[in-house]
């Protein structure tokens, strides 16, 4: 927050107009400056008022001295585009000691070097504008600045320096230099400045890369009443030196990689009112005993690792207005003193280890609260929920605090907007007092056991955002007649009925629609073409069937489409836009027919394209190479047919992270060369991630993309993909040949599976040049040769399967090689060595059989084996039914299966913390 501490009438003793009579060459510079300035006469309060016949000392924006001089003039917020350069007859101002030209807008020039003609300047202020280049050296002529505002215009300061900027500038006491890029030697920021501004009171210099820790140099600068250093690197302890600045008022370090623990005598400064330590989450420390009349109004320590109690002496801050304790480490109860706090406007102490209970009624005297949030409060006693007299409450997030029912002093909040009650224990029916809430336009109850509507209500309201996922609601699916819906999510639920026919006459302004993983039936209503404004559409997991209305494949909003796993028959002919913006599209597990259409090469943005497990009969789609997004292309379980070859590689999805075309009839040669295109297999340099589409107009709206993958004989569903995790899967088809030598280069490659095919020749030792390797899949070719010992390189390789090949000799000795079971070299008569033999030299001559394993053997039921098989059939069936009628076993299940999926790939999950759903 800026806080001007200096006035423009203390700064330069403007009289009021009538005392004075505008000076003639004045009233002439600043007719003449209008004339030149390109500026928005819709948007001017100011300039578009400037009248010649009256005398300038009476138009806004200028501020006259007692004998007639231009002393001040503020041209902010006018849409001022262009007009001032070195020639602009704003430079003949000589007297002139106040500029105010903030908020303006983008210029397409430098600030002009005349500004250096300024020199009586005191007070000049260009903040939240956007110019180019670097800050003019002139400015540091300006010797007479006590303001000096530069925030948020982008601008550089390399040549000049900071030193250089500012050295002149001794009587400078309010320096905002926000978001201006302070690059070149910085090591010495502070000895620069308190060696050169010794009477600042204001240092603002946030998100301005400084890279190196606060020196104690900054000590000298007594009179600091303003801090704030937000988003730099700096990467320092905090020193205890702030608590010695007496007139500290504020002090911001929003996301500076703090770390240490952070002095408990900085709380204690009398004045301080704002205090901002948030997003450095290696910052300890702990909440002091407060004295009271404490003059804190905001305290935000969110994601850091502050810990402890909450005093109950937080009750003394009589003028907090912002409490943020979220995602901290707190525990204990909430002091019962919070209702002292009477100026409370912003509640938040989410995701920390709170316990106890909430007695609303214990706020009556919280009159000014809006916004509250104990998401993660581990309630131990219940939330008393009796009626509360909170008028001004407009946001209330409850999420995961185990709520077993809907707070019953939610109805009483007239003017309730946001209701947050997400992953709580709520059951049974949704209340129709809900949508009696007439301003409530964000609804977020998901991840409960909700079961119905109780009745359905009629349901026309200004809902902007209903989120009902991941509940147990029955029946028909309930139409809104909302004007400014932009989210409807009804997704994992049991709704039963058809889609109604006319959802989208009522649905007009909706960008996201989410219906997905119910039991509804019927077809896809055209009436979705109606949504003007829809961006992501997704209809999976149901038991859809008919068409897909031509319309959809047409809209030029859309993003995301997503119809997997219905009953879909229809052939895929239908025509894709010139102008699609298609990111996402599922089509897998339906029963599509027919040819890709060659429209879809229009879709030049798309980054997931699922067609798995369809009746697809078609060629390799060689013509889709141009689209340079392609992260997934899945085209598994098909009829593809022919090569995958295609000519003129170069250039062909160079970001691709997931191909899989297994089990199709593809044939002939791989070839090596499409291989290396695949450049985010080769160095995958990508952030860790996760792919998902994110709304084009920041309203915050996203849909994560998911794919299923195989690994290790495992079929599961990614709901979260990694931009790093990559993979290959060509199985199940008739390749032959060699396999190419190019594959090594993959080095990023974390799957490569090519079972299930007619591959001859040696395995390739270049292999073992995939560092980053956790699963591989040679299989069930017609493989030859020994097992290349440079494999015993691959780390990383938790899942190795070479049986049913030709492979010959002794299987490499290694301790990575011990941990895979026999059946990973079945199959090839002449390997040897353990795990699949005992022996660890060549065989003399196969071992003699057990009666046992005697073809001519006709003895007795081996009842070791019967019982096993048996035991297997009986254990099976109980898992099964177990999973089927118990919860809790299914939970536990999922759980396993998940913890499974991570000791799979062990790698990937140590450097993303990636999570997965089943």
């Amino acid at each position: 927050m800026k806080i001007l501490l200096i006035s423009l009438m203390f700064l330069i003793g403007t009289v009021t107009p009538a005392e004075s009579k505008c000076n003639e060459d004045d009233q002439s510079s600043l007719i003449r400056l209008k004339q030149s300035l390109n500026f928005s006469s819709s948007a001017s309060t100011k300039l578009v008022t400037w009248n010649a016949s009256i005398d300038c000392c009476f138009w806004v924006g200028v501020n006259c001295s007692a004998n007639g001089y231009a002393v001040g003039l503020d041209l902010s917020e006018e849409r001022i585009l262009s007009g001032i350069d070195n020639s602009s007859s704003l430079f003949d101002l000589q007297h002139l000691q106040s500029l105010k030209f903030a908020d303006n807008g983008y210029h397409h020039s430098q600030i002009p070097s005349s500004i250096g003609k300024l020199a009586n300047l005191r007070y000049l202020n260009l903040s939240q504008n956007v110019f180019l280049g670097q800050i003019p050296i002139e400015i540091s002529r300006l010797t007479r600045l006590i303001v000096l505002d530069l925030s948020e215009t982008y601008l550089k300061l390399e040549n000049p320096n900071l030193s250089m900027l500012i050295r002149n500038l001794t009587e400078l006491e309010v320096l905002y230099l926000d978001s201006v890029k302070i690059s070149g030697k910085t090591s010495d920021w502070c000895q620069v400045i308190s060696s050169s501004l010794p009477k600042l009171r204001v240092l603002s210099l946030s998100n301005t890369d400084l890279l190196v820790p606060i020196d104690d140099s900054l000590a000298k600068l007594s009179s600091l009443s303003v801090i704030r250093l937000d988003s730099n690197a700096i990467s320092t302890p905090v020193s205890s030196f702030f608590a010695n600045f007496s007139n500290l008022t504020s002090l911001s370090l929003h996301g500076c990689q703090l770390y240490g623990t952070f002095p408990q005598e900085i709380f204690h400064i009398s004045r301080l009112q704002h205090i901002d330590l948030s997003f450095n989450p290696l910052l300890q420390g702990s909440l002091p005993e407060f004295p009271n009349n404490g003059s804190l109004q905001t305290l935000d320590l969110s994601r850091t690792n502050f810990s402890g109690l909450l005093p109950d002496s937080i009750g003394n801050l009589k003028m907090l207005s912002m409490i943020d304790l979220s995602f901290c480490n707190f525990y204990g109860s909430i002091p019962k003193s919070i209702e002292n706090l009477r100026h409370l406007y912003d509640l938040d102490m989410s995701e920390n280890k709170f316990s106890g209970s909430i007695n609303s009624t214990h706020w009556e005297n919280l009159v000014e609260l809006m916004f509250v949030s104990l998401s993660l409060f581990i309630d131990r006693t219940g939330i008393n929920s009796s009626y509360s007299s909170l008028p001004r409450l407009v946001t209330v997030i409850l999420s995961s605090t185990k709520l077993r029912t809907f707070p019953d002093f939610l109805k009483y909040l007239p003017n309730l907007g946001t209701l947050d009650l997400a992953e709580n224990q709520i059951h049974g029916e949704i209340p129709n007092w809900i949508w009696g809430l007439k301003f409530l336009h964000y609804l977020n109850i998901s991840c409960n056991s909700l079961a119905s509507f109780s009745p359905l209500p009629n349901l026309t309201s200004a809902l902007s955002v209903l989120d009902l996922h991941s509940n147990q609601l029955q029946g028909q699916i309930p139409v809104f007649s909302a004007p400014t819906m932009w989210i409807l999510d009804y997704s994992r639920n049991n709704l039963s009925s058809t889609i109604p026919t006319n959802i989208g006459e009522f649905l007009t302004t909706t960008k996201l629609v989410s219906l997905s993983s119910n039991n509804l039936h019927g077809i896809i209503p055209r009436s979705l073409c109606n949504l003007s404004t829809l961006e992501i559409l997704d209809l999976s997991n149901n038991s859809l069937s008919g068409m897909i209305p031509q319309c959809l494949t047409t809209m030029k909003t859309l993003a995301v489409l997503n119809f997997r796993r219905n009953n879909l028959t229809e052939n895929i002919s239908y025509k894709f836009d010139e102008h699609c913006n298609l990111e996402t599209l599922d089509l897998s597990g339906n029963q599509i027919k027919g040819l890709l259409p060659k429209s879809l090469v229009s879709c030049t943005k798309l980054v997931v394209l699922n067609l798995g497990y369809n009746q697809i009969m078609d060629t390799f789609p060689c013509y889709l190479k141009s689209i340079s997004t392609l992260r997934v292309l899945v085209l598994r379980s098909n009829k593809f047919y022919g090569g995958i070859g295609c000519p003129s590689t170069n250039g062909t999805w160079p970001v691709l992270q997931i191909i899989d075309v297994a089990h199709n009839n593809f044939n002939g040669e791989l070839p090596g060369g499409l291989l290396t295109t695949w450049k985010a297999m080769k160095d995958n340099k990508a952030d860790a991630n996760h792919l998902q589409y994110e709304n084009r107009a920041g309203y915050g709206i996203y849909y994560q993309d998911s794919v299923t993958i195989v690994s290790k004989d495992l079929t599961m569903d990614l709901v979260k993909i990694l931009t790093i995790f990559t993979a290959i899967d060509f199985s199940g088809n008739k390749f032959h040949g060699q396999i190419p030598e190019e594959i090594g280069e993959l080095k990023s490659l974390y799957i490569l599976n090519f079972s299930n095919n007619a591959f001859t020749g040696e395995i390739p030792s270049s292999l073992s040049n995939l560092g980053n390797l956790e699963s591989l899949d040679l299989s069930v070719n017609n493989l030859s040769g020994q097992i290349p010992p440079e494999f015993s390189k691959l780390h990383f390789l938790a899942f190795m399967n070479l049986s049913t090949n030709h492979l010959v000799g002794k299987i490499p000795s290694s301790t990575q090689f011990s941990t895979f079971p026999k059946s990973s070299f079945e199959g090839n008569t002449d390997l040897w060595g353990p795990p699949l033999t005992a022996y660890d030299r060549p065989p003399m001559s196969s071992p003699p059989m057990s009666n046992g394993s005697d073809p001519n053997y006709g003895g007795e039921i081996n009842w070791d084996i019967l019982s096993a098989e048996i035991g297997y059939f009986v254990g099976l069936g109980f898992v099964i039914g177990s999973l089927m009628f118990c919860e809790g076993w299914r939970n536990w299940y999922y759980e396993a299966l998940e913890n499974m999926f991570f000791k799979m790939l062990p790698h990937l999950d140590k450097r993303n913390g990636f999570q997965m759903f089943f």
